[in-house]
This record gives structure tokens, sequence and C-alpha cells, in this order.
């Protein structure tokens, strides 16, 4: 899960980046770690809507798109 206060470090981090002294290694690596974790979370979370759709078929079933796709 995304907190703000990581949010917070990853745009300190990008800040620091565009600066003059930009960022040592250790800064480099971790902002590499915030931001996988960070797209992981956006995947998992737009993942999680997506299972949740049902469509309404013309035949008037429903059809939800996690069981259908879900899985692969």
């Amino acid at each position: 899960m995304i907190t703000d206060e990581m949010i917070a470090r990853i745009n300190e981090l990008a800040h620091k980046q565009k600066s003059p002294e930009g960022l040592t290694p250790e800064e480099k690596d971790e902002q590499a770690k915030l931001r996988r974790q960070y797209i992981d979370a956006i995947k998992a979370n737009v993942k999680a809507q997506l299972n949740n759709i049902d469509i309404v078929e013309k035949d008037g079933s429903i059809t939800n798109l996690g069981e259908k796709y879900g899985n692969k």
C-alpha cells in the first residue's frame, strides 16, 4: 500500500534529482524501489477495479469480467 509519506519521498527524490547536486547511488536505489512499489500498487488497484465490473449481455445475462478474464 502506498502511503502519503512514500509519495512525499518519491517527490522529494525527484526534485533532488533535478537539482545540481543530483542523487547519491543509495538514493537512486531508494527511488527505483519506491517507484516500483508505486507502480505495483497502481496495477493492483486497477486490476481489482476491473475484476468488479459486470457487463449485461444482450440476452440479459450478466458477465463478471473478473471471473471471465481475471485469472489469465
